[in-house]
This record gives C-alpha cells, sequence and structure tokens, in this order.
C-alpha cells in the first residue's frame, strides 16, 4: 500500500512505512530531526527545501506555494500587538500549501504587513506561487518562535520506561500515519528587529514520502 498526497500538484506515489517498532522509532527520529531544524533556521522554507533534496524527494527540490484562495482571516489584536502595528495599519492574510515534487510537506497561515516590505516582494506575495521565505529573503529575516506542538507521535508517551508497543498483528501492515505531525507558531523579523509577519505552519505527512531505510 502506498499514500498519496492530497492537494499537491502532482501525485507521488512512495513505499509506505512499515508498522513494526523499529520503522516507530525511525519516524519518531525523523519527525524530531526536522521539527528541530525548522525551528533552529531563519527560513522554514530553505529547510524543507534541503530535507527534499537529503531524501531524493525530487529530481529538483524546490519549494513552490500553491495558494489557497477564497479564505478570511483577520488578524486579532495580539497579533497586531506582536506585529507592532495599530489598530488600522493594513495586515494581509495569505494561505498556501508549500509542496515538493508533489509531496505535500506543510500549510502555513500567513500574517503581514505589507507596508514593511518591498514593492517587489508584495508583487511576488500577491501574483506568483513563490514561498513567503523566499520572497523576503533581502530582508535577512529571522525567526522567534511562540509555540511549538508535536501534533502526532508513533510511540505513546513515556514509551521508554515500558515494554516495546506490539507489532501488527496483520502480516505486512502499514503504518497509518496521519496529515498532521507537527506545528510551529513564529513571529519573522527584519535584520533590524521589525516584525513584519506572523506564521502559523502545519507540517504534513509528506515530509515522510520517502523509502524508508532498509532493516537487518
Amino acid at each position: 500500500m502506498a499514500f498519496a498526497v492530497a492537494g499537491a500538484a502532482q501525485c507521488a506515489e512512495v513505499p509506505a512505512w512499515p508498522d513494526n517498532y523499529q520503522a516507530r522509532l525511525q519516524v519518531l527520529a525523523l519527525v524530531q530531526t526536522i521539527n528541530a531544524n525548522i525551528l533552529a533556521s531563519t527560513s522554514a522554507t530553505l529547510t524543507l527545501e534541503k530535507w527534499c533534496g537529503d531524501h531524493a524527494m525530487s529530481t529538483t527540490p524546490k519549494v513552490t506555494a500553491q495558494l489557497q484562495g477564497g479564505i478570511a482571516k483577520p488578524a486579532s489584536p495580539a497579533q497586531r500587538e506582536r506585529l507592532q502595528v495599530t489598530a488600522d495599519t493594513p495586515i494581509k492574510y495569505r494561505r498556501v500549501q508549500l509542496t515538493c515534487g508533489g509531496h505535500l510537506l506543510s500549510e502555513a497561515d500567513n500574517w503581514y504587513v505589507p507596508e514593511r516590505l518591498s514593492p517587489a516582494m508584495n508583487r511576488l506575495l500577491e501574483e506568483t506561487d513563490t514561498p513567503f521565505g523566499k520572497a523576503v529573503l533581502p530582508l535577512a529575516p529571522y525567526r522567534r518562535t511562540l509555540g511549538a506542538k508535536l501534533i502526532w507521535s508513533p510511540l505513546p508517551d513515556q514509551w521508554e520506561n515500558g515494554q516495546p508497543p506490539m507489532p501488527s498483528a496483520a502480516a505486512g501492515a502499514t503504518l497509518d500515519i496521519p496529515a498532521a505531525l507537527f506545528e510551529h507558531n513564529a513571529v519573522l523579523y527584519t535584520a533590524d528587529h521589525l516584525p513584519f509577519s506572523e506564521v502559523r505552519e502545519t507540517y504534513q505527512r509528506g515530509l515522510l514520502e520517502f523509502s524508508p531505510p532498509p532493516t537487518k
């Protein structure tokens, strides 16, 4: 059985992960690794591209943003405070799915202050599929994480203190990986420490859509 990517520009079928203890440990390690890599980075987009290339998920590891139209989420008073703007300062909202090689890697909500971006950056965000992180690279941005949450784990809490989970009774069973793996909420700042965007990113199982490592 192989799972397909929903909502991506193209479908990519990959071998499924087996449902056994070793595979669950491997998946947990991979999720924690990409989670830590993104938290430590200045650009989630560039981190995702490197992940896609390192795991041969695309012949050309390029992350693109599929714009999700028809969605409106006005900035809250708390978000305006974090972005250091007044109640009447224009804030734009952008929702995208980030994909690479047909794999859905994340879904992102983005609130940004257009007057703190250049006209060229605003055009890229409004008219093209350029990921937000790439569009604003000339600002030399950095991130401050507001929150990070693991949504799913292949192993139960305190698994290290008990017996290994029993493998699935069905021969050849595959691991049931949900769509959402973990979530980040962050504020982006310019090199001059001026906040210009708040993002909420939900990272998807597409991050694991590559052939599992061989087992002994």
